[in-house]
């Protein structure tokens, strides 16, 4: 007998769970994907403005900036 892929047995796993799970298990997920869509799209938007493009021009002036940054002797 033939042993099958690890990839494949986990892909078959996750694939028969989402078919057997039922309309409880879908809003959980639906509220999950919500909650990843609010983190990681709207708070980049409002509250993690991109600082190196704001304030250098050029990607020489920002590398700079970053290597000043982490080579910094406190």
């Amino acid at each position: 007998m033939k042993k099958q892929n690890i990839f494949l047995r986990i892909w078959k796993f996750y694939i028969s769970g989402f078919a057997n799970m039922g309309n409880w298990g879908r809003q959980v997920w639906l509220i999950i994907i919500i909650k990843l869509f609010i983190m990681f799209v709207i708070l980049k938007i409002f509250f993690f403005p991109d600082f190196l493009k704001s304030n250098f021009e050029t990607d020489e002036q920002r590398s700079e900036h970053v290597l000043e940054i982490l080579t910094k002797s406190k």
